[in-house]
């Protein structure tokens, strides 16, 4: 077989760029004509869109078009929490049958049950640079000048940001490197690229102020950004909450088919799978509600590898309820910045009367009700034997 080699002097097609405006309608269908002539595919449905690319920047580069994912709705799900309260109507952005069903019937369960308790418990946001020396006696000694002069480091953080503060820098010591986790409060913006810009300016302070004006790395990745770690299960990333409920036979058998002692019985089964496999969330499928939300509301998705990370934690009571709980340790999420100022990702926010400032604890408390609901509707579905089925029934779109 013979190969050919490219010619290093041919010219490679740049995607089109307009210098003075890219943000623009005519900028979109350029780039879209171009990828006809580059691929032979006509953007005909990417190209269909309601709003002005003018209110992207900031958002994405090289604009074509959208992804226009189905959205679905459901509840109303009834939360008690400290600051989401009463009926909602959840928006969930999916592809995948019965996902929207099944959360529905969770949903009518827990709010029969008279809603479900939600409750954020922590809330911190991280950057994790580390400080490099000739060896750890010197690596030492700087974590006692750290905590000496956290003062200013504090300062020379929080003048970056209005509403980011810096709660405390935890210490990490692995041979001649001190690692550092700067853990901040970013009011309702998720807040990495806040803490980002804050932590720089606090490590630029103390390279100059410190006596050895030490080298660092701003990210030393263990903040693990974007990444599930055991470290963020334990110390929180994001929103650490918690969401309830105790479920009644009389109330579970009717609409589910099962009861509270076969749910038990079911946990244990799970929750040893859950441990042999090593796995970050001993439950069933939070990525499932938490990725459709996410989607809708203009979150960033990515956050998803972080945010799906739970504990699930039940009891089977003396006179036999059930006390279902979920902690989410990781959820990050936001109702201002990033993508949730886009327009169908606001109504979506607006629904739920999270959009804006003052709206993050209470969409982190909707999220972790969405979860338990998926949860409790899942796990019954398995016992009861209606889980292929209802996928065979909802979740295929071909003949």
């Amino acid at each position: 077989m013979s190969s050919q080699k490219q010619d290093p002097s041919a010219r490679v097609a740049k995607v089109p760029r307009d210098k003075n405006n890219d943000y623009t309608a005519d900028a979109a269908t350029a780039r879209r004509d171009f990828v006809r002539a580059q691929t032979g595919t006509a953007l005909e449905h990417v190209g269909q869109y309601s709003f002005s690319p003018g209110v992207l920047p900031g958002n994405i580069e090289n604009f074509i078009g959208v992804a226009q994912v189905p959205i679905g709705l459901a509840g109303p799900l009834r939360i008690n929490g400290e600051h989401a309260n009463g009926d909602f109507y959840i928006p969930m952005a999916t592809t995948e049958g019965t996902l929207v069903a099944s959360y529905n019937r969770g949903m009518r369960l827990l709010s029969e049950h008279g809603g479900v308790k939600c409750t954020v418990v922590d809330d911190h946001m991280q950057r994790s640079p580390v400080f490099k020396f000739p060896d750890a006696l010197a690596a030492k000694r700087f974590g006692i000048w750290l905590d000496a002069n956290i003062d200013g480091i504090r300062a020379a953080a929080e003048a970056t940001t209005r509403i980011g503060r810096l709660e405390r820098v935890m210490q990490f010591a692995i041979g001649n490197l001190r690692y550092l986790r700067f853990d901040y409060t970013t009011g309702d913006a998720a807040g990495q690229n806040m803490v980002g810009k804050a932590t720089l300016a606090a490590c630029e302070w103390i390279q100059r102020e410190h006596p050895d004006h030490p080298d660092y790395m701003l990210s030393g990745n263990i903040d693990t950004d974007k990444k599930h770690s055991q470290i963020n299960t334990l110390l929180t990333r994001g929103k650490r909450v918690v969401a309830e409920i105790t479920l009644k036979d009389s109330i579970l058998q009717p609409l589910m088919g099962v009861t509270a002692k076969q749910l038990f019985h079911a946990r244990q089964i799970s929750q040893a799978g859950a441990f042999m496999a090593g796995s970050s969330n001993n439950a069933a499928h939070a990525a499932n509600g938490i990725t459709a939300l996410f989607i809708a509301t203009g979150q960033d998705v990515a956050n998803v590898a972080e945010s799906h990370a739970a504990t699930t934690y039940c009891q089977l009571l003396d006179n036999g309820d059930y006390y279902w709980s979920i902690t989410l340790t990781s959820l990050i999420c936001a109702t201002y910045g990033g993508g949730t100022g886009l327009p169908t990702q606001r109504e979506c926010l607006e629904m739920l009367g999270c959009y804006g400032k003052g709206g993050a604890l209470k969409f982190a408390e909707i999220c972790a009700g969405v979860v338990l609901a998926g949860e409790t509707s899942l796990s019954s579905a398995i016992l009861a034997g209606d889980w292929v089925s209802s996928h065979d029934q909802l979740g295929r779109n071909r003949p």
